[in-house]
Parts: C-alpha cells; sequence; structure tokens
C-alpha cells in the first residue's frame, strides 16, 4: 500500500484543496493500492506560481543544456536504482505483468532519460547564420516556459518522461498531472528528480480530476500543454489553448494496421511479434496494431497461425512469472469492449479465438480475442476499443492494402511484414502514420519523433524534434560590420 497525504509544492508540503483524496485500486484485485491526495483549483494556483517564480527568478533556466542533461543523467540512475519497486508499483495500478512491466513500463522511460542525456549536448540551442542583409543572425532556443503536463493511465512513467525530459532538458519547468488511476509512480519519479538536484518548483506532481485538470489547462500562467489520451479530450484541450493561442502537443487515439504483404515469410517469430503488437498491456497502448491486414490469397493460413497463438496466450495475476495478459483497466472498460466483440458478433463477425471473460473469480479481465469476417468499414475495425481485440481483414492486392490501412480518422503507427525490406519500405512511405516498423510490431524508437496524423495528434515527441515542442526560437539580428 503507497500512501500520500501531502502535496509538495515549490519544495512546501501541502495539503490538498478541501482534504480530498484519490483511491488507486487493482484491477487484478480490485482492492486498494494506494491513495494520493486530489489537487483542487487551489492548488494548481500554488504549483503555477512556484513554477512561475522557478522559471522567472530560479536558476534551473540559467543553467547550461549540458548540466541539465547530467541531472537528468542522475535522474535516470536513481529510478534505475528502483526498477522493482516502480515495476510492482505500475503493475498494481495498471495491471500490467510485472514481467512486462520491468521492460516496457519502467525500461521504456529510462530510455527516454538516456536519450534526452545525449540530446543534451547535440541539440542546436544557439546557431549563428549569415544575415541576407550582409550581416549575422543568432538564433537562440529558450525555455518555451511553464509547461503543463498530462499523462494517461495505460503507461504512466514512461508518457511522463517523455514529457519531462525534454521540458527539463530545454530548461522549462513542469507541472506533471498524472492520472487519477495510476499516479503512484509519478510520486517516485519526483522523490527521485528532487535527489538527482532538481531545484524547488521545477517538477510537481498534482494528481487531478477533472475540475482540477481543466484549471490547469486553462491557467494563464501555463504557457504550453503536453497531453497524451483520448481523441475527444485531446480535442478539447486543443480548443482551449487555442483561445489564448498557446502551445499544445497532443499524442491521441490510434487505430494501428499491421500489414503483411504477399511475400512475407510466416515464421514463428513473425506470428509472435504480431500477436504482441497487437495484445501487449492487454491492447492497452496506443499504437497497438490491432487491425492486421493479409492477403486475401492467405487468409485461411494467417488466421489459422494468429488464432492458435492468441489462444495460447495466459490471462491471470499480473504478478505471475507465466502471465501473458493482466486484466484492463477497469470494469467499465471491460464491459464497453465486451459490448463491442457481441455487436460484431451480432454483425456476421467470426470469433477465432477468445471473447468473454476468463475463469477468474476477481479482476477486470477479458480473454485475448482475433476476430476475422467484418468490413474494413465496420465499427470493431475503426474505434479504438483500448483492449485485447484484434481484426483480422483480407485485402486484393497492394493498393487494396494501402486503402484499408489508410481507411480511418488516425495515422498514429502502423508495420509492414514483408520477404523485400525495399518494398515494406515504399509501403511504409505510403500509409498516413506518424511512424511505421518494417519487418517489426516496434513502430516507435526513442531517439526519433514519434507522434500522430490526422485525429492521432499534433506535434511529435521524442528525440530532438521532442525537445523542440519545449523552446521559443528567438533571432538576433547583427547588421554587417562597418
Amino acid at each position: 500500500m503507497r500512501i500520500h497525504d501531502d502535496l509538495l509544492i515549490g519544495g512546501r508540503r501541502r495539503a490538498p484543496e478541501g482534504g480530498r483524496t484519490l483511491e488507486v485500486r487493482s484491477p487484478a484485485t480490485e482492492q486498494l493500492v494506494g491513495r494520493v491526495p486530489e489537487a483542487g483549483p487551489a492548488d494548481v494556483d500554488a504549483a503555477v506560481t512556484a513554477a512561475r517564480r522557478a522559471l522567472e527568478a530560479g536558476a534551473w533556466p540559467r543553467t547550461t543544456p549540458a548540466e541539465r542533461g547530467e541531472v537528468l543523467g542522475r535522474l535516470g540512475k536513481l529510478l534505475r536504482g528502483r526498477t522493482e519497486e516502480l515495476a510492482t508499483l505500475i503493475s498494481d495500478e495498471v495491471g500490467s505483468p510485472r514481467r512486462w512491466a520491468v521492460t516496457g513500463q519502467v525500461g521504456t522511460a529510462l530510455g527516454v532519460l538516456h536519450v534526452h542525456r545525449g540530446i543534451a549536448g547535440s541539440y542546436p540551442w544557439e546557431e549563428t547564420r549569415p544575415s541576407l542583409m550582409g550581416g549575422s543572425v543568432r538564433v537562440r532556443r529558450l525555455p518555451v516556459g511553464v509547461v503543463g503536463a498530462i499523462v494517461p493511465w495505460n503507461a504512466p512513467l514512461f508518457t511522463a518522461a517523455l514529457k519531462v525530459a525534454p521540458a527539463l532538458l530545454a530548461g522549462c519547468p513542469v507541472i506533471l498531472k498524472p492520472s487519477p488511476e495510476a499516479p503512484l509512480s509519478a510520486f517516485v519519479l519526483a522523490e527521485a528528480a528532487a535527489e538527482a538536484g532538481l531545484p524547488d518548483g521545477v517538477l510537481t506532481v498534482l494528481p487531478a480530476g477533472p475540475e482540477g485538470s481543466e484549471h490547469l489547462v486553462r491557467h494563464p500562467g501555463v504557457d504550453a500543454v503536453s497531453f497524451t489520451g483520448s481523441t475527444a479530450v485531446g480535442t478539447r484541450i486543443g480548443e482551449l489553448c487555442a483561445r489564448d493561442v498557446r502551445r499544445c502537443t497532443l499524442e491521441l487515439g490510434g487505430k494501428s494496421a499491421a500489414v503483411l504483404l504477399d511475400d512475407v515469410e510466416l515464421t514463428d517469430r513473425v506470428v509472435r511479434e504480431l500477436v504482441d503488437g497487437a495484445m501487449a498491456n492487454s491492447g492497452q497502448i496506443c499504437i497497438a496494431q490491432t487491425r492486421i491486414l493479409v492477403p486475401r490469397s492467405r487468409h485461411a493460413e494467417i488466421v489459422e497461425a494468429l488464432g492458435e497463438a492468441v489462444g495460447r496466450l495466459r490471462v491471470g495475476d499480473p504478478a505471475a512469472e507465466d502471465t501473458d495478459l493482466g486484466p484492463v483497466i477497469s470494469a467499465a472498460a471491460r464491459d464497453r469492449i465486451e459490448r463491442a466483440v457481441d455487436a460484431a458478433r451480432a454483425g456476421g463477425a467470426r470469433i477465432v479465438a477468445g471473447g468473454g471473460r476468463p475463469d477468474l473469480p476477481v479482476g477486470h479481465y477479458l480473454r485475448p480475442t482475433l476476430i476475422t469476417d467484418v468490413e474494413p468499414a465496420a465499427p470493431i475495425a475503426q474505434d479504438e476499443l483500448f483492449g485485447p481485440v484484434a481484426v483480422v481483414l483480407p485485402y486484393d492486392d497492394e493498393d487494396d492494402a494501402i486503402r484499408i490501412a489508410n481507411s480511418t480518422q488516425y495515422g498514429l503507427a502502423g508495420s509492414v511484414w514483408t520477404a523485400d525490406p525495399g518494398r515494406g519500405e515504399r509501403v511504409a512511405g505510403r500509409l498516413v502514420a506518424g511512424s511505421v516498423a518494417v519487418n517489426s510490431s516496434a513502430a516507435m524508437d526513442l531517439g526519433s519523433p514519434f507522434g500522430g496524423m490526422r485525429r492521432s495528434g499534433l506535434g511529435r515527441e521524442g528525440g530532438p524534434e521532442g525537445v523542440t515542442a519545449f523552446v521559443e526560437h528567438q533571432s538576433i539580428v547583427f547588421p554587417p560590420a562597418a
């Protein structure tokens, strides 16, 4: 049980407004695993005041990028030393299998910090260009200001690192708003950041519900908002930021496609990666490749192989070493996903594997499910379910595959599978997606830009492009020498 009674704002402990708290319950056991304070509008005001003090009069924005990179390096080492603790916390609050949480939850966050420590020395913080008027121009990249970082529950530490690391590296104070369902790892992050040498007020953790969250987004003292979550909420945040002409980065929903070309060799590795790409973290990943496009001539062969692999997945206690899939986050999520599968079945879809709930006494569990015999325009093939459900869709030729892959409102990620990597790259280039992997389900590289097209978002995270989201460009123009 992890209990946090107070908020830490500007180096001082503070009881939450109205004494409100948020309970954190395990989706596997439905038992209480933690409690945190719930920040209200007055707490947001206090955090913004502390952050603006750190921005305008504090040392952090005035340190060198190299010094800030060293702090990120120390933070990474401290978190690495707490890997087991963090993996257990995230497994408890999210339901991720414990062995996957070590790599897929904590390991990815450590990778982000490592990458940004390296970017500190290579990013063009300042450069001099020749002026068309004969003089020169000094182009400087300055901190954008106070950042409101809002992260989801499915990968709480990783998504926090994707925002906190580049913002801190740019010299920005950050107010981190974790999800009410999974706030526990954010407190460990803040503890480690203070130990690494981050000054007071530069990183504040504010768990909050809708009222506190909207107050943070609307706050005139927040210069930029970085959000990961649903397209519906992201649209609202974008509207609010646009009204005040404030910067925002939005990493939103996805319905990613894995395109198997007709020459693909269906090895055990390929089948395993396709299943993992759709089902990891119980499908609760924005880049889950839950639309699997296959040549019509090989449909039966591929469906059989995938169905057998999905049927072998072990669902159960996240703490058990042999568990492949844990629960989904809540009873409401489980019921919503079940309704979508039932509607697809009623519409003529064939359940190849799974469907329904496993025989477990407690927890929000679903059996991993593979579906076929549905139209590409069917809701089950269009809507982001955020659960362990994948759909196999046949296509006629390469152009048809690309048409189906691009026939959603989303454009986040995808993959192409082929015996010819050159062909795979050409097909990848025709997909409307921010990231596409060739012969892999890993459609995200921590040192490269990641983000969506269409309704999958605005802006990019990761790599130097992710740092650029947190800087303002200033040009200082010098006349020609006399």
